[in-house]
């Protein structure tokens, strides 16, 4: 397990954004696999980097302090160290984006094909399935859609 595969999605862009604005002040390389850091935030919060074991890397933050949580103070820091990672994440993240909209492109698509198909009576039908089953949103979405009170 590497360090993004087990920090939050939200650590690790907000790592991205620290890394790439030079958060991460007072990086020193202990061997291959072990970095510390100094990283600027709210305060300055000190980061010790484990590549090779992350549940072993620290930071003295609010969110991680005392916990084995992968915080964006430490994912800024393996950014810093491994640059390469950030351009792998980020070129990751794009093709998944690029993947996802081509899923729901393809989805809509065969959603308008199958309702083009239906009768009217199949369309109410299923309309009227929607409004008590689905979420309630939607039956409020058209109620304010339609004008109706």
């Amino acid at each position: 397990m590497g360090i993004i595969s087990i920090a939050s999605g939200n650590s690790c862009w907000r790592g991205l954004d620290y890394f790439k604005d030079k958060k991460v002040i007072k990086l020193r390389k202990i061997n291959d696999n072990e970095y510390t850091s100094i990283v600027r935030g709210n305060k300055n919060y000190n980061v010790y980097l484990n590549i090779e074991h992350p549940r072993k890397s620290t930071c003295d933050c609010p969110l991680a302090k005392g916990k084995r949580v992968i915080c964006k103070h430490i994912v800024a820091t393996y950014f810093t160290a491994m640059p390469e990672e950030a351009t792998n994440f980020e070129k990751e993240q794009a093709k998944l984006q690029e993947e996802y909209e081509q899923y729901q492109d393809e989805l809509y698509d065969k959603v308008i094909g199958y309702i083009n198909k239906m009768s009217k009576k199949e369309l109410i039908e299923e309309l009227i399935h929607i409004f008590d089953y689905g979420p309630e949103w939607i039956y409020d979405d058209f109620i304010k859609r339609n004008y109706i009170e």
